[in-house]
């Protein structure tokens, strides 16, 4: 892979921060540095719920993904979730994120996840686009719905 992949790790947090502001800011999500920081930190302290994937160079990451655990009877076993999957704006457009979507989730098959879900807006049609040629398909009859607790 030539965008390669790299476990983040707690040393990471400062450079993830600052992804995942980025995003969150070009998103429009309203949430805080506070509240960032302690979803992340679980996950590259090593709780088993998801991990975080920084992209490219690990002084300078070109992006990150964020990858959650849980278990589906409808699939078999273990699924995963794509959180979130930033690239830098000056990078993209180069066909890192269509790697990543598609030699990610080998690897994840290979440990055992069955199924591997994400989330679009539905009017970002050059995203769908881009979920598609990677192998992700819509589920027509179901949609994501969300209770926040």
């Amino acid at each position: 892979m030539s965008a390669a992949l790299r476990l983040a790790r707690p040393d990471d947090l400062d450079r993830l921060m600052s992804l995942v502001g980025a995003f969150h800011a070009e998103e429009g999500l309203q949430d805080t540095d506070e509240t960032r920081r302690d979803a992340l930190l679980p996950l590259l302290e090593g709780i088993p719920h998801g991990c975080v994937y920084l992209i490219g160079p690990a002084r300078a990451p070109l992006g990150y993904i964020v990858i959650t655990f849980g278990w589906s009877v409808e699939f078999g076993g273990m699924d995963g979730f794509v959180d979130e999957i930033y690239i830098r704006p000056a990078v993209r457009g180069r066909g890192i994120a269509s790697e990543i979507l598609l030699d990610l989730p080998k690897a994840l098959a290979a440990a055992g996840v069955k199924a591997l879900h994400l989330e679009v807006d539905r009017e970002n049609e050059k995203t769908q686009r881009l979920y598609l040629r990677t192998g992700f398909k819509a589920r027509e009859r179901y949609m994501l719905m969300t209770k926040p607790l």
